[in-house]
């Protein structure tokens, strides 16, 4: 059985940023392994731009910023298997893959880097009405089907859900000569950046419908059209309120969930919330030497963050491999989302181990104007960031600092204050 130093799971953005760091911080055995065709992933059918402005501060399309971090592992010489699936991954970290060319192989690491994105929520998980006619597709795959595969979805369509990937749909079939008739959201509030609000339904004058979901898809073997209905405080569709929008094609862009089947199989504790790891600032879960970075550990807005999270698992990976593979002994203190956080990543500290800072990233759970993101150690309030206007669909960060950790901090609370 080969042994590796570090294995990398996915060749999107975060496994590319984290082998990048792990090679910058002295570990030259490493091994990525990606499923599909070429290194990129997701970017490679995102051919909008918007992409890079903190990493490179230059406005890329996705196939141009993987193709930076492509470039950049070419030229560091760190070796990458495509076109192979990784079938499981065991607490002692042997993992199997399958490909054409090898069959199934069994590999060792001294560390496991997760990697491996997130998928769409599929119609099955939503509980919609109607036959499985032709014509219903996720965001994502419609996105493939027409930037990659060549193919046009439909000429009339109903978007349900306003996630990025959905909106960003919105655009992309009106400027290929469709008719977006509308985007409906079950929430009062979109859960895509304003950006993306802006750009993408605004400028084409496609409504935005809000509190308002699906409650009917017409036709047998394709769609005919769809019925939106509006829904109370309980996210139930309101009687009197249905509407017929006539369509040949419904997109689903309602939600992304991490894919953690593969760390599950590894023992990796997963966080209710988030659907991925819980991890400490070192950005390692439960399973020493296993760590978990990009979309697999939190849907993140920005492939910025991506890179930058993915760059630090690559680090602290190399640091777990060159000293030693031995687990941190320190304690480990707990950060807990209240109060109109949902969440926070990363959800615990290792003060043992820390860096001189460490941010903390999260979202919150509704729109709030003129609130603030106060932090307290132990019930003491330490940090308060004003903040004008907080929304779900745009991650929220805080820094904290090692040095204002004092030795009895056991417990620190994130909340979201008038």
């Amino acid at each position: 059985m080969k042994l590796y130093k570090i294995v990398i799971v996915g060749g999107g953005p975060a496994g590319l940023a984290a082998a990048l760091g792990a090679k910058e911080h002295g570990v030259d055995d490493i091994l990525i392994l990606e499923r599909d065709e070429r290194l990129g992933g997701i970017l490679n059918q995102c051919i909008h731009n918007g992409f890079g402005l903190h990493t490179f501060k230059e406005e890329l399309t996705g196939p141009e910023y993987a193709e930076r971090y492509i470039e950049k592992v070419l030229a560091a010489g760190i070796p990458y298997k495509l076109n192979t699936m990784v079938a499981d991954i065991s607490p002692e970290k042997e993992i199997l893959y399958v490909n054409a060319e090898e069959g199934a192989v069994t590999v060792r690491a001294d560390a496991v880097i997760l990697a491996m994105g997130c998928r769409e929520r599929p119609r099955g998980a939503l509980g919609l009405p109607g036959f499985r006619q032709a014509g219903v597709y996720t965001a994502g795959t419609a996105q493939r089907l027409m930037n990659m595969e060549g193919y046009m979805v439909g000429r009339e369509a109903v978007i349900l859900g306003s996630g990025d990937i959905g909106l960003i749909m919105a655009r992309r079939m009106t400027l290929e000569g469709a008719t977006v008739k509308a985007v409906a959201e079950l929430m009062p509030y979109s859960g895509g950046l304003k950006r993306n609000i802006v750009q993408c339904l605004d400028d084409f004058g496609i409504p935005l419908k809000l509190s308002h979901t699906v409650t009917k898809i017409h036709g047998k073997e394709r769609v005919e059209g769809v019925t939106l209905s509006q829904v109370g405080p309980d996210r139930k569709p309101v009687p009197g309120t249905e509407e017929f929008y006539a369509c040949d094609t419904l997109l689903l862009s309602c939600g992304l969930l991490p894919e953690n089947e593969l760390s599950k199989t590894a023992g990796v504790q997963l966080d209710p919330v988030t659907g991925g790891a819980q991890v400490t600032d070192s950005l390692q879960t439960n399973v020493p030497g296993i760590f978990s970075c990009g979309n697999v550990l939190h849907v993140h807005d920005l492939v910025d963050n991506v890179s930058k999270e993915a760059a630090l698992a690559g680090q602290k990976a190399a640091e777990y491999v060159l000293h030693g593979c031995t687990a941190p002994a320190g304690k480990r203190i707990r950060i807990k989302a209240e109060s109109g956080v949902r969440y926070t990543v990363p959800q615990f500290l290792d003060p043992a181990q820390m860096d001189g800072k460490v941010t903390v990233r999260m979202r919150v759970g509704d729109v709030c104007r003129d609130k603030a993101l106060v932090v307290y150690y132990n019930g003491t309030e330490v940090k308060r960031l004003k903040k004008r206007i907080m929304a779900p669909g745009e991650m929220e960060e805080v820094t904290l600092l090692k040095e204002s950790l004092a030795p009895d901090t056991s417990e620190i609370t994130i909340r979201v204050e008038g």
